[in-house]
């Protein structure tokens, strides 16, 4: 015990709120402080997503127009799911389906999935080993259909400035199930600019469209708010297994790393969008890539967790100072 304080908020912990008003109202939060600078704000009525991250009050994620959303308000009609599209620094995308909105093999699959809409079934948090540890439960399971389940931990540590999201996807159905996941990482401003440093040591860049092959030389270089600005994509691979993307704000002296087994999560995704108010770059790990289910089932890249299989990932993300 530490006779200074009478309680342990004083230094570090994790604080359970609701959001009053808009389309967020009734929403729970988790607020994490580790005591060192690292706040983050996680969302266990939207899958235990990460909605703010701040280092040191700087803020390091980006909030979409469409700001908090309750998963009442989900529409999984085609790309709707840009309305609810809250961003922040982490939503998960899967499991049914990642990216384009598609029918494959009979079945018609959303933008992204459903999965980030859904709240958890369970959310608790508790203090183990020098870390704040929040652990949620998120079912997509339904009769005659689709059985999967997503457990995850984002482990705080309280020692130095880093967590890991450590998730555990498994099929608790009877038949063979196809499994997307795509860790969609956002980073906003003051993180991003036009002066941020994107450090990416991929062996190879391919555009995902003519439009982004327009510009390829320039993937690493940001832009300033630009009116009109479409969309790129660039697709990286890695050597090995070391799968690491990293922002660094020189104005700041501040910046994250991303790290993740690249030989697990096999479909890394820069996302450039450097729009007015639309300003984000997503650094984005993935079992696949976000053409749509049916096109990485043509092409080979579909994963399938077979009955009772089960299957884990980390993500590491590490602060950044001088």
């Amino acid at each position: 015990m530490n006779p200074y304080i009478g309680h342990d908020s004083q230094l570090y912990g994790i604080e359970e709120h609701r959001l009053s008003g808009g389309k967020g109202d009734g929403m729970r939060l988790f607020e994490v402080n580790n005591g060192k600078g690292l706040e983050l704000v996680i969302s266990p009525d939207r899958n235990g997503d990460i909605t703010r991250l701040r280092f040191k009050g700087i803020n390091m994620s980006y909030m979409s127009p469409c700001g908090y959303v309750a998963p009442a308000y989900y529409d999984r009609t085609g790309s709707n799911w840009l309305s609810s599209f809250t961003a922040g620094f982490l939503t998960t995308c899967g499991l049914q389906a990642v990216g384009s909105p598609c029918t494959d093999e009979g079945e018609e699959l959303p933008l992204h999935g459903s999965i980030a809409n859904s709240p958890c079934e369970q959310a608790y948090f508790f203090e183990k080993g020098g870390e704040l540890i929040v652990h949620t439960v998120t079912k997509d399971e339904q009769i005659f259909g689709r059985k999967l389940r997503l457990e995850r931990e984002i482990r705080v540590s309280t020692e130095t400035n880093e967590f890991e999201i450590c998730d555990s996807i498994t099929n608790t159905g009877d038949r063979v199930e196809p499994m997307e996941v795509l860790y969609h990482m956002n980073m906003g401003y003051p993180l991003l600019d036009e002066d941020s440093v994107i450090t990416i040591p991929s062996v190879e860049v391919k555009p995902r469209d003519a439009h982004a092959a327009d510009d390829i030389a320039n993937w690493m270089h940001m832009e300033k708010p630009t009116a009109g600005y479409q969309e790129r994509c660039y697709y990286h691979r890695f050597s090995d297994e070391n799968g690491i993307a990293e922002i660094y704000q020189p104005k700041l002296h501040a910046g994250l790393r991303i790290s993740f087994d690249a030989s697990e999560l096999d479909g890394f995704v820069e996302w450039k969008m450097m729009g007015v108010r639309d300003y984000v770059l997503g650094l984005e790990c993935g079992n696949c890539y976000p053409d749509g289910r049916d096109v990485m089932r043509k092409n080979g890249m579909l994963k399938f967790l077979q009955p009772g299989e089960k299957k884990i990932y980390h993500v590491k993300v590490r602060m950044i100072e001088d």
